[in-house]
């Protein structure tokens, strides 16, 4: 039975990315791109100015700290086991393609958060919210739309990611002699459902706060270990970056096997990290007290890049640098844990193991606080009440569980799947509602080039102001 589930399961996901998902991608990526004029590229430097500019109120969330929520959800287990799998089922060519997908994907991120701040809204305590439900119903009036889009929203944070999250925690200690797999995973699971759920019943402040600490620091530590790995190994540099672009544009081999090539692969576990265009990362920018929505966008654009092309590069190259032996036997975790034991011995796995835990662990609790969002809009824009909310994690903690025994085939797949519908919901929103968008970038860059900080009005872009919640 569980077998037919796995293979059903693949056969969506290969559909749903092969053609659809690819397609909608690339054409919206490069569309927002052309529209905006390379906006990701042509105000990068605008974009690191704007970390630094203060919210003006002390109590307000600012445009660095909205980001940080957002690369916090990105940054995860898909930073390691995802490159590892894309590159050992996919080939190196799949590293390619996902730096191509972040570089078109981040227009499409500087939309969605600008359109969540445009459309965003203000609670009785004066902070903000909102997101793609929000300007779905919105914009487009279509609230049937962003209840559907809601459902994808929580089908993928709650179980997709979290079933996956699961999975590849587990799944780094198949390198130590203790592992049985038969009784292994289930213990593993088992210990992290019981601690995610006693945080979540509000009696694990500490270790969320110490975790949440830790987390940043572990990530920059994660890319120095890296750096080393691949200074180690630096005259295989050369070799490395041409076996890249030759798998890259072995279009031959591609169209072999197009579903299990590195072109799929790549963007498949691009997008899963970065969430690009997904709709997810507008939840958190929404929240921002910025002077205008497109400070908001430019900023989300970095948060694509330090999890796509710092992150995510930092894991690939320093696999491909050692040249250890790749093949679907050791994708994932192992695969990573050979590369960096060629330079840390023991240290190395022991190393990547203690990152996934943190890494896991905050990514399944900021799975489920972004789940949040979706209940109270689905609950007329009230927070569901605290019976409804016990129920809720009770089963998501048994989503926990079950992940860390399933196969990783049916883990990957559900999370795309999950992925793939919020997706195919946002990103053709995006498309539709772009004017507006377009229209608040040139607004800004008009306010900029007349020297000016500059201030969103409705009336600029010839919005009326009874349309928005905030901006008045």
């Amino acid at each position: 039975m569980l077998d037919v589930i796995v293979t059903i399961l693949t056969e969506i996901d290969n559909v749903m990315y092969f053609p659809i998902l690819i397609i909608v991608m690339a054409i919206a990526g490069l569309y927002f791109t052309i529209r905006t004029k390379g906006v990701q590229i042509r105000l990068f430097r605008e974009s690191l100015r704007l970390l630094l500019e203060p919210s003006g109120d002390d109590n307000a969330v600012s445009s660095l700290q909205a980001m940080l929520v957002s690369t916090a959800s990105r940054v995860g287990t898909g930073n390691i086991i995802g490159v590892s799998t894309a590159i050992c089922i996919g080939g190196p060519g799949a590293c390619f393609w996902m730096w191509v997908m972040c570089i078109i994907g981040a227009s499409s991120a500087f939309i969605e958060s600008t359109l969540a701040q445009i459309y965003k809204r203000k609670d009785e305590n004066g902070s903000f919210y909102g997101g793609p439900a929000y300007y779905i119903e919105q914009g487009l009036k279509n609230h049937k739309l962003a209840i559907l889009f809601c459902i994808f929203l929580i089908a993928t944070y709650a179980v997709g990611f979290n079933l996956l999250c699961s999975y590849n925690l587990q799944s780094t200690f198949i390198e130590y002699s203790f592992y049985n797999p038969s009784t292994t995973p289930a213990i593993i699971g088992f210990i992290l459902a019981v601690l995610t759920g006693y945080c979540l019943f509000g009696g694990g402040k500490r270790i969320v706060s110490v975790t949440s600490t830790v987390v940043p620091l572990m990530g920059v530590s994660y890319v120095i270990v890296a750096l080393i790995v691949i200074a180690f190994n630096y005259a295989n540099i050369p070799s490395m970056f041409i076996l890249i672009l030759q798998d890259a544009f072995d279009f031959k081999s591609i169209a072999g096997g197009i579903v299990g090539s590195c072109l799929v692969y790549g963007i498949k576990r691009g997008l899963f990290s970065n969430e690009a265009g997904v709709g997810s990362a507008p939840n958190a920018s929404a929240s921002a007290n910025v002077t205008h929505p497109v400070k908001q966008g430019l900023v989300q654009t970095l948060s694509v890049y330090i999890d796509t092309l710092l992150l995510c590069t930092a894991t690939a190259l320093m696999c491909l640098s050692t040249g250890v032996a790749r093949n679907a036997a050791v994708s994932g975790a192992p695969y990573v844990q050979d590369a960096i034991s060629t330079v840390f011995g023991i240290a190395g796995p022991i190393f990547i193991t203690v990152a996934m835990v943190l890494f896991a662990f905050t990514t399944l609790l900021g799975n489920l606080f972004y789940v949040d969002n979706a209940l109270t809009f689905l609950n007329h824009k009230k927070k569901p009440s605290k019976r409804f909310m016990r129920i809720f994690y009770i089963c998501a903690t048994l989503i926990i569980f079950v992940g860390a025994i399933i196969p990783m085939d049916a883990a990957w797949a559900a999370a795309d799947i999950t992925m793939g519908l919020m997706t195919l919901i946002n990103l053709p929103t995006c498309v539709l509602m772009g004017k507006t968008a377009l229209d608040c970038l040139k607004d800004y860059e008009t306010q900029k080039k007349s020297g000016q900080n500059p201030v969103f009005m409705a009336s600029n872009i010839g919005m009326n102001e009874e349309e928005l919640d905030t901006w008045k």
